[in-house]
């Protein structure tokens, strides 16, 4: 991990000299649990004295400086959460995003809390981020979002003994923390459930390329449901990043190939879908089936209108907001996960198939 403080070089590793000492590190130093050091340092009466004693030896040997936002948790709240906004390409619409936010905000506004926005580069630069608004904000805790992995910010955040929930679950490393996810598969596994009762059996999947967390989630629920179904799978999926044009070309294989019906991974790589149609004189809805996954707001505006997966955005900021307090209010709770259901919203691109299909088994 990089350094996040600034440290001198030759300079002693005194409290607060560097951000490489973590709470779990002096507790393993201590003998002692992660708690152990969190009450030592927010609530010491609660801790016998020699362990008092042995945990305050090991933060002077390692030069540990607990965060503000875990000093004052319990005394002075500043009756903030951060969130950080992570950059996106210029002129790039988020309205998935930013319906999160909405319902983010408002929820902490009704439980007496402010979200405090702030820029979350990726690379080296992310976690200095979170590092400079604990030091100079105070913040009582953060709501992350865009979990992938590789993810560093959640064994980063625990260390430190810093209050978190996740929208996103973790996606590897140390499964800590508490998050809330959509149920990405169930919402694939319901559009294929939708096309196999319109006839379809030549259904193809258009997504992200592997790695991505929530992707390969989506993908899961298609491959799923078409193998219930007796289906084939092999040869009908294809890759692209979420770009209408890349889309375009990606789609054209699956196209060529006979698919009568396209479950794309997003609402986005669905309009890719209906270009490549339009490409070879085809109609979405009327000759090929698409359907997407966001609801986003342009997707009722298509013509044809797109059929897509909804996600319980209002649902997963109420509980990123429930899950952060309730930790706030008791940091030795067992971690909560959940995943709640979106719903398949059917519009005119999930059209039913054209002329006999044939069921051919892999």
């Amino acid at each position: 991990m990089a350094e996040l403080s600034g440290q001198r070089a030759g300079a002693p590793q005194r409290a607060g000299a560097t951000g490489n000492v973590t709470l779990a590190m002096v507790a393993a130093r201590a003998g002692v649990s992660p708690q152990t050091v969190s009450n030592a340092i927010n609530s010491p009466d609660l801790l016998r004295p020699d362990t008092l004693e042995r945990v305050r030896q090991a933060i002077d040997a390692l030069g540990y400086r607990p965060h503000r936002a875990a000093q004052t948790l319990r005394t002075r709240s500043s009756k903030l959460l951060g969130y950080g906004i992570q950059p996106v390409p210029p002129g790039t619409a988020t309205p998935v995003l930013d319906h999160f936010l909405h319902a983010l905000s408002q929820t902490a506004d009704e439980a007496g809390h402010r979200i405090l926005l702030f820029a979350a580069p990726t690379g080296p630069g992310l976690l200095e981020a979170y590092q400079e608004l604990l030091d100079t904000h105070n913040v009582d805790g953060f709501v992350l979002s865009g979990t992938a992995h590789g993810d560093p910010r959640q064994a980063w955040l625990a260390g430190h003994g810093v209050p978190f929930a996740a929208f996103g679950r973790m996606w590897s490393g140390r499964k800590v923390g508490d998050w809330v996810d959509i149920d990405n598969a169930a919402g694939t596994d319901a559009a294929v459930d939708h096309l196999v009762g319109l006839g379809h059996v030549r259904i193809a999947f258009l997504g992200w390329p592997r790695g991505s967390g929530t992707g390969d989630e989506r993908a899961a629920g298609w491959k799923r449901a078409l193998q219930r179904h007796g289906l084939p799978v092999r040869g009908r999926r294809a890759e692209s990043e979420d770009d209408v044009e890349a889309a375009r070309h990606a789609a054209g294989p699956l196209l060529d190939a006979g698919a009568t019906a396209v479950v794309a991974a997003s609402d986005t790589l669905a309009v890719g879908c209906y270009r490549a149609l339009a490409d070879r004189g085809l109609r979405p809805g009327a000759d090929v089936a698409v359907t997407g996954f966001d609801d986003t707001p342009a997707a009722p505006l298509l013509t044809p209108s797109l059929a897509s997966v909804a996600q319980p955005l209002d649902a997963a900021g109420r509980e990123c907001v429930r899950l952060l307090l309730a930790r706030m209010a008791d940091s030795g709770r067992a971690p909560e996960r959940l995943l709640l259901p979106p719903s398949f919203v059917v519009r005119d691109s999930a059209g039913p198939a054209a002329g006999p299909q044939p069921r051919t088994r892999h």
